[in-house]
């Protein structure tokens, strides 16, 4: 049953629809009381900082300060999320780059029992036959799926027990669903190798504040990820009035 039970809340991490609602009448950031901002200050750049942000009422105030973290190598491409299509360079698959735009938090991950840290947000243990698949012309195409309960179909796919603890502790982003062939998966928050070193595709950071971020996060607050170059901020800020972000 509990096998059943991870394998239900994987699947509903992956696959339930983004709904494209950004200028809707309720928009996301009407209900989103969590944001989390990851800003780089060119489209190019690996070196990008996060904020975290909640909102009582309509009033914003940042949590902690705000703390490096990794993109990809190539910096970043516009993905796919609750943003409306942006012109510009968009996100593939295997282009080493961050996506770009408006996400949802799916299900944290990490190596230890459920037990061993307090989350809101639904927990996997990550065990040596789980992987993400990579190959988009799998039926399994950007969700994480156990080796010994699907038969493959894949070429391509991401181990997650690493030997480099990388994927230690983690938290899925919502990106490209429903799949579109070769639109981009396997998108995660997870640690960093060193500071400076880009992902092919991922955003990274020191173990604290994954740590951090992972125990903030409460699902019932709709915390939203806005990732983007700082002036694709400012735009997004004037129009919905979010929040400012003050340089450290």
């Amino acid at each position: 049953m509990y096998k059943n039970y991870l394998l239900t809340i994987t699947a509903l991490a992956f696959l339930l629809p983004n709904v494209l609602v950004e200028w809707g009448k309720k928009g996301i950031f009407d209900t989103c009381q969590q944001l989390v901002v990851v800003v780089s200050p060119r489209a190019n750049s690996v070196n990008a900082r996060l904020y975290k942000f909640e909102k009582t009422g309509k009033k914003w105030r940042q949590v902690g300060a705000a703390h490096p973290v990794n993109l990809g190598k190539k910096g970043l491409a516009w993905g796919k999320g609750l943003h409306k299509a942006k012109p510009g360079l968009q996100k593939k698959e295997g282009d080493k780059r961050s996506p770009a735009g408006i996400f949802r938090f799916g299900t944290a991950f990490g190596y230890a029992a459920a037990d061993t840290l307090s989350l809101k947000l639904p927990y996997i243990r990550i065990t040596g036959s789980q992987i993400c698949v990579e190959d988009s012309d799998s039926r399994y195409y950007n969700q994480l799926v156990d080796t010994t309960r699907v038969q493959r179909d894949w070429d391509t796919r991401e181990s997650m027990l690493r030997k480099d603890e990388q994927y230690k502790w983690g938290i899925f982003v919502r990106h490209n669903l429903p799949p579109q062939p070769e639109g981009g998966s396997c998108i995660f928050f997870h640690l960093w190798r060193a500071p400076g070193s880009g992902t092919l595709g991922c955003t990274a950071m020191a173990e604290e504040n994954m740590l951090s971020l992972m125990q903030w996060l409460d699902p019932q607050k709709e915390p939203l990820l806005m990732q983007m170059t700082e002036s694709s901020y400012r735009d997004y800020r004037k129009k919905f009035s979010l929040p400012i972000l003050v340089s450290p």
